[in-house]
């Protein structure tokens, strides 16, 4: 790509935006709009010539310079306007403030004159040297061209793992697989990816031991510390058989290869270890083909590349049109799945037959290399095929985030549209946010974005780039953008953006060219207070977890600061000049040491983004802030600018509000000020009262929550600590169908919950802490608001069509839970998509009702706390239990505990075959471990606190994939553990053991389970010192140990620095004498503990 190439598209973006300030009125202007006339007339000159430039031979150092030259004057340009704006902002702030009579000071340093001939002068200077440009631009040639709207959008620390994304499937190569994992396990298998076979059951039998490492930066162990690795690797492989994937290596140094190769021959490791390395250099797999046996990767078909491209291109299925161009598309992949990927997202771009029949004809593929060589080529492709310069200079803003570093997408958004790069045509009317939204779903469509991270309602909230796209956007952005040392760059005029750098380096920046830089992102390091005042320029401040005291008084110099980033800082306080800065759109104060917002923030009128925690006192007056669409919080008061009242003309606000302290709401009247009913793009409501506050009069609460009506397209709403009677009408009437998720919290005082079993999007209920309620009675299934509406026709009647999740915690007289209506002519169903029921802490509640039992989609049941229970799922009081659970066939998750009534269910229960964690705890009459035959999915297991259980079943077999196991807690009379076989227990990495009084050791059986990571002791009073066998576990990074009152020694020296791996030990209500022992540096166990980096105790 050549470099006026790679300048143009940034060229164009800044004159776009320029010439889109000029088209402002700014009421400065004043006594120079001549030059300003001049100054467009220019631009749009210009801005024809640079169309020129694609048309001009490449590699013309001549057209390069002057396409430079053209960019700085149009960043001088924007600097001008955005003055203008500043000062417009300023006075109408200081207006505002009643600051009006000092005259002569209304303007920057002196009076309106003055500024003006200063504007004026800078304007004067620009349109100087636009003459020179154009001057320039006739000797080379250049004439003014129109742009080609029919073929603009045509022209010419990564880590990797073994796990799939949502938006990926495996695609060809069946036969290599097969190959490969034939080598692998001297057995025929055939998958459709090295990924998956890595996963496979089959494989994890074979290799007791899978270990995938991705090596794609140069990776060379020192001497000094390759002998304790050694070590440490020899002890996790000993005797066992592993698999080890080197992924994507580039290392080129031979003897690195035979070194490496000769450490581990050196593992006393069991015959039949196997290593892959990937890599795409040839050279790489030259050097280690001497050592491990070589084999390429066949290319995919154009069949197999067409099928990566045509799932990418099309969100439902295509027209069969397209098939056919697809697959001649499909030919210039070279059998590379990136190259596929990528083109698929171009085409998902192009939504018509003759755009499909012109990608394919373009003359782009003529000189298109083939293979892994064609990716860059292809990236660029697909970078050129955007379709806007902005949108190509958000794209190349990228590279100042580090490789694999996962990119949220609000604050992505925010940071281009700090640099201004989301302005929308005048007649648009559209915000900066929703032009980003919509670049950002580009970028992702266009295979440019990766990773995607969805949220609860399907939006893509975060993603990451791949190495080779990141290596892209540093190519585009590489004039413009320093990350890291300056490396011998002389000129450092071009840099405009700078991330990881030392303060060295940024002290280092010429003045000349500091004043230009838009960006600085900190690289948790030191910011000296001298250093703001030399960057003018500023648009973006990060500076998160920068190692900065406070924010210097210098901050509100920086006029043109739209983003400001103070997050994990530790300064308490901001400096009053944050006041002046009205230019500035984003602050995020998160995680910070931060305690109140100075006063001075009202003055922020363009404050569309704020980010703070519940804890920050914000300042009076925040109904100025008229331009805000994020608020986290709103703290209601009593005095005049804290009242709910300034929510009022916040009329932008957007995403979630949580509304607090609603006892200083007097009334209802006073309520409906806030007009929560206009603010339709906010979508989650909290409103929450102080808990544990006095209350004279519940009828007030309920005036003010029947005043707080929000809109009819709510989809989330939550209410803490209300104690009013009822809840509102607005929530009886069934008129919120948008609620997707409720949360009644604390309501002490309401005796019945609303109808919800209506509402046709709700997935999630969760009813908390409702002291009074004690039944959930028929109208909580809002039968009668679904029945008003059904037609004579409908024969089926479905009541939570949508729910997913239903949890009904700590209501204490909870009694009774009624059965959903029904009707002779009509079929009730409800419940139908339950995925997850918690019933906790209702010690009242003698049932469930039976509509439960239908629910086959159940996939977590959780019953904590509930002794009134006496079978969880059945029909009607005093009818027979159902005995199992054995038919709800997606139940994965099953928590049972303290609930005396289920105890004689529990023993005869009859487990699904698709549970993977069991949790059975405080079941003080049980005696008998219920069977866990053919239990092969379970991965997590608790039964604890069943103080009958004498002995475990003889020849007790656990299920082969446990990982997490917690066990103890068993008859006071018992001196020992009971016993148990450890055999199938060989996979286990975390093991819980729990004790009792008269418990004199640990069960010798678990030195045998080397593969523990994670061992936690509890209440085993009778032990005084830690066994010697202890030392055997040495995979073991962390050991807990807690409410061991008696315990005052720990194993031997020798024992625990055989615990090579431990990294944490905790130690908390043993015997004191153990904390005089383990006293750091002079206790007689210090030498034992030494070597370990965490160490906490309580004693």
């Amino acid at each position: 790509m050549a470099a006026e190439a790679v300048l143009t598209f940034a060229a164009k973006g800044i004159l776009e935006k320029v010439l889109s300030l000029a088209e402002e009125e700014f009421s400065l202007a004043w006594g120079f709009k001549a030059e300003l006339r001049k100054f467009k007339e220019s631009f749009i000159t210009i801005e024809l010539l640079l169309n020129d430039v694609a048309h001009k031979p490449q590699g013309t150092p001549a057209i390069e310079e002057w396409v430079k030259k053209l960019k700085d004057v149009a960043h001088d340009a924007e600097d001008v306007f955005d003055e203008l704006e500043y000062e417009g902002y300023r006075r109408k702030v200081e207006i505002r403030n009643h600051m009006k009579k000092k005259v002569l000071n209304f303007f920057s340093i002196s009076n309106p004159l003055a500024f003006r001939l200063q504007m004026a002068r800078k304007i004067q200077k620009i349109n100087a040297s636009l003459v020179d440009l154009r001057s320039e631009a006739s000797t080379f040639g250049l004439v003014s061209r129109n742009t080609d709207a029919t073929s603009q959008g045509i022209r010419w620390d990564r880590q990797t793992n073994a796990f799939f994304g949502k938006d990926e499937i495996p695609v060809g190569r069946k036969a290599d697989v097969s190959k490969i994992v034939t080598t692998l396990t001297d057995s025929k298998y055939n998958q459709e990816n090295l990924a998956s076979v890595y996963n496979e059951d089959s494989i994890h039998k074979f290799f007791e031991k899978k270990i995938w490492i991705c090596v794609s930066d140069a990776f060379a162990p020192s001497r000094d510390n390759q002998h304790t690795l050694l070590l440490s690797l020899d002890e996790e492989l000993k005797d066992k058989k592993y698999l080890l994937v080197l992924d994507d290596v580039w290392n080129k140094n031979s003897k690195l290869w035979e070194s490496f190769m000769e450490c581990l021959s050196k593992l006393s490791s069991a015959k039949g270890s196997k290593i892959i390395v990937t890599t795409r250099e040839d050279e790489v797999a030259s050097i280690s083909e001497k050592l491990l046996p070589r084999h390429e990767l066949g290319k995919l078909s154009v069949d197999e590349c067409w099928s990566i491209m045509k799932n990418r291109a099309f969100t439902n299925n295509s027209d069969p049109k397209f098939d056919t161009i697809g697959r001649e598309i499909a030919e210039n992949c070279g059998g590379v799945p990136l190259v596929a990927k990528v083109l698929g997202g171009i085409l998902r771009t192009k939504k018509s037959i003759e755009e499909w029949s012109l990608f394919k004809n373009s003359r782009i593929w003529n000189n298109l290399p083939k293979g892994e060589d064609g990716i860059m080529p292809v990236l660029r492709l697909s970078f050129d095929n955007l379709e806007s310069p902005s949108l190509k200079q958000c794209f190349a803003y990228c590279s100042m985030f580090k490789k694999d570093f996962e990119i949220e997408r609000e604050n992505l958004i925010q940071l281009w549209m700090a640099q201004g790069l989301l302005r929308a045509s005048h007649d648009e009317g559209k915000d900066m946010e929703d032009i980003g939204n919509e670049y950002f779903d580009i970028l992702l469509q266009s295979s440019l974005f990766q990773d995607a991270t969805m949220s609860d309602n399907g939006t893509v909230t975060k993603c990451k780039m791949h190495d080779l796209v990141h290596d892209l956007a540093e190519l585009v952005s590489k004039s413009e953008s320093l990350m890291g040392d300056l490396c011998g760059r002389d000129n450092t005029l071009e840099i405009r953006h700078v991330a990881r750098v030392s303060t060295s380096t940024l002290e280092n920046i010429a003045t000349r060219s500091a004043r230009k830089l838009r960006s600085l992102f900190s690289d948790n390091d030191e910011v000296p207070a001298n250093i703001l005042p030399r960057f003018k320029a500023l648009r973006v401040l990060n500076l998160w977890n920068a190692n900065i005291e406070e924010l210097p008084v210098s901050v509100g110099k920086l006029k043109h600061l739209r983003y400001l980033d103070i997050s994990l800082t530790r300064f308490t306080a901001l400096p009053k000049s944050i006041g002046k800065l009205y230019n500035l759109q984003t602050l995020r104060a998160v995680n910070c040491a931060l305690e109140e917002f100075p006063k001075e923030l009202q003055n922020l009128i363009n404050l569309r983004h704020i980010y703070f925690d519940k804890f920050i006192e914000f300042p009076q007056g925040i109904g100025r802030l008229t331009f805000l669409r994020t608020l986290p919080y709103f703290s209601v008061g009593n005095e005049i600018g804290r009242r709910i009242e300034e929510l009022a003309g916040l009329k932008q606000l957007k995403g979630e509000l949580i509304v607090c302290n609603l006892e200083h709401v007097k009334n209802g009247e006073e309520a409906k000020k806030a007009k929560l009913e206009d603010k339709t793009k906010v979508r989650h409501f909290s409103f929450n009262w102080t808990e544990d506050r006095s209350t004279t009069d519940n009828n007030v609460e309920e005036d003010v929550l029947e005043g707080l009506r929000p809109h009819l397209e709510l989809e989330s709403l939550s209410i803490e600590n209300f104690m009013g009677d009822k809840f509102p009408t607005w929530m009886m009437s069934g008129l919120l169908n948008n609620l997707k998720k409720i949360k009644l919290s604390e309501c002490n005082k309401c005796e019945v919950v609303p109808p919800l079993g209506h509402l046709p999007n709700l997935t999630e209920l969760i009813i908390r802490g409702m002291a009074n309620l004690k039944c959930v009675g028929a109208e909580f299934y809002g039968y009668d608001l679904v029945h008003n509406v059904a037609t004579t026709s409908e024969e089926i009647i479905t009541l939570f069509p949508a729910l997913k999740v239903l949890c009904i915690s700590k209501c204490g007289d909870l009694n009774e839970w009624k059965q959903a209506p029904t009707m002779s002519r009509k079929k009730v169903v409800v419940f139908p998509c339950l995925e997850k029921l918690e019933i906790k802490d209702c010690g009242r509640l003698s049932h469930l009702p039976s509509g439960l039992k239908k629910c086959t989609s159940l996939q977590k049941l959780e019953i904590w706390e509930c002794d009134g229970l006496s079978g969880p799922l059945r029909d009607m009081p005093n009818l027979h239990i159902l005995p199992s659970l054995d038919h709800l066939h997606s139940l994965h998750t099953l928590w049972i505990g303290n609930c005396e009534g289920l105890e004689s269910w529990v023993s005869s229960l009859q487990f699904p075959l698709s549970l993977e964690n069991l949790d059975i705890h405080d079941m003080p009459n049980l005696h008998i471990l219920p069977s866990l035959d053919h239990l092969h999915s379970l991965r997590t297991l608790s039964i604890v606190n069943w103080r009958n259980l004498k002995y475990l079943p003889t020849g007790l077999q656990w299920p082969t994939g446990l990982k997490f196991l917690s066990i103890g807690g068993f008859w006071e009379e018992l001196d020992s553990f009971p016993d148990f076989e450890v055999g199938s227990l060989m996979h286990l990495t975390s093991l819980e053991l729990y004790g009792w009084p008269k418990l004199k050791s640990l069960p010798q059986q678990i030195q045998h389970l080397t593969s523990l990571t994670d061992l936690r002791i509890y209440r085993i009073e009778g032990v005084e010192t830690l066994p010697e066998w202890l030392g055997s576990l040495t995979s073991l990074t962390q050991l807990y140990i807690e409410d061991c009152k008696n315990l005052m020694n720990l194993p031997s020296v020798q024992a625990m620095q055989r615990l090579t791996k431990l990294q944490f030990v905790g130690i908390y209500r043993c015997h004191p004498l153990l904390e005089e022992r383990c006293r750091r540096d002079s206790g007689t166990d210090w030498p034992k503990i030494s070597h370990i980096q965490g160490i906490y105790s309580k004693f």
